[in-house]
């Protein structure tokens, strides 16, 4: 299967009307560390995407670039025990989400309706970046536009 592409990102973020711009760099910007250096921001000020599979079912965590998903936050929210969550394969990536790793936003998936948890510690910035399709592209947005666009939910997610 193919992914999808930037341009598919860039549709789905102006059909929503929010002054959005996809900006595409030289640079790969496909790690939290990599994407802040190119843009010119903080660490986590990155808002990476988190594929996971939970008990077989696909959820997304968006996440501060300067932190970790714990697995076992994860794995209380949803009951199940630690086995039960897993980071998705490459290949699950293209397949469920659209996008390979290091290019997964957070909105515009493949698979529709994944649920999507907002790690609280982004909330510690005004303006956030999130990958925009590709290991180079990416796109700046409030905490607000986040919440407008994914229709996320905010949650505890970081490891302590």
């Amino acid at each position: 299967m193919q992914p999808l592409t930037p341009d598919h990102v860039r549709t789905v973020i102006e059909s929503a009307n929010l002054g959005l711009h996809v900006q595409e760099f030289t640079e790969s910007t496909a790690t939290s560390e990599l994407a802040a250096a190119a843009i010119g921001c903080e660490v986590g000020q990155i808002a990476k995407s988190i594929c996971m599979i939970v008990n077989g079912n696909p959820i997304l965590v968006v996440a501060s670039g300067d932190q970790q998903v714990d697995d076992r936050k994860i794995a209380t929210m949803f009951e199940v025990g630690r086995k039960k969550v897993k980071l998705a394969k490459p290949d699950q990536c293209i397949d469920i989400y659209g996008y390979a790793p290091g290019g997964v936003p957070p909105v515009g998936h493949r698979t529709p309706d994944i649920p999507i948890y907002l790690d609280m510690l982004l909330k510690r910035y005004d303006t956030i970046y999130a990958a925009a399709g590709s290991a180079n592209h990416n796109f700046g947005m409030s905490i607000d536009q986040l919440v407008a666009l994914t229709e996320g939910t905010w949650a505890d997610v970081a490891k302590e």
